[in-house]
C-alpha cells in the first residue's frame, strides 16, 4: 500500500495562514522571495492578497537604484511581474499552473520613493489552456503611476 503524496500548500492558503501572525506578511514575502530568487532580490513586501487582487511594495534603497538616483527599470519590471504573478497565481494555484509568456513595461516617469504595485484581474475558470493578460500599475508615494506592467500568462487550468 503506497502512502499518498503530501499536497503542498497553495499561495492562498499560505497567505491566509501567514497574515494571522504579527509579522506574517513579512514572512510570506520572504518565502515568496526564496521560492522565486530573482524576485526576492528587490525585497518587496506583499501588503494585500485576495482573489483577483495583489498589492506589493518596494522600498527605495541603494540596491534597486540606478545611476540617476531613481528606481532602476528592471527593479520596476520585477515588481510588476510580482504583483501580476501573485494576482494570477493566487487564483490558479491548486487548480492549474501558469508561466509568464511575455512581459512588457511602459515607463511613465522616474520612480523615486516607495513604489506600490497593484494588479486586479480575474483568470478564466474553465478547464483547458488559456493565454491570459494581466496588467499591474506601479505608483509612487503621491499616487502617480510611474510604470505599467503587462504580463501575458500561459495558463493550464485542470
Amino acid at each position: 500500500m503506497s502512502v499518498p503524496a503530501k499536497k503542498r500548500m497553495t499561495i492562498a492558503q499560505l497567505w491566509e495562514r501567514s497574515k494571522r501572525w504579527p509579522a506574517g506578511a513579512r514572512v510570506f514575502s520572504f518565502m515568496i522571495g526564496r521560492q522565486a530568487r530573482y524576485t526576492g532580490s528587490i525585497g518587496a513586501q506583499v501588503t494585500h492578497l485576495e482573489t483577483g487582487r495583489a498589492v506589493v511594495q518596494m522600498a527605495d534603497k541603494a540596491a534597486v537604484r540606478n545611476h540617476l538616483k531613481s528606481v532602476h527599470a528592471i527593479a520596476l519590471m520585477n515588481l510588476g511581474e510580482l504583483c501580476t504573478g501573485l494576482a494570477v497565481m493566487h487564483q490558479v494555484d491548486g487548480k492549474g499552473r501558469g508561466i509568464v509568456k511575455n512581459l512588457s513595461m511602459e515607463y511613465i516617469k522616474k520612480a523615486r520613493g516607495t513604489i506600490t504595485g497593484e494588479c486586479e484581474t480575474r483568470v478564466p475558470e474553465e478547464s483547458g489552456d488559456h493565454e491570459f493578460v494581466a496588467t499591474g500599475l506601479l505608483r509612487d508615494q503621491s499616487g502617480d503611476v510611474v510604470a505599467k506592467c503587462t504580463a501575458t500568462w500561459q495558463l493550464q487550468i485542470y
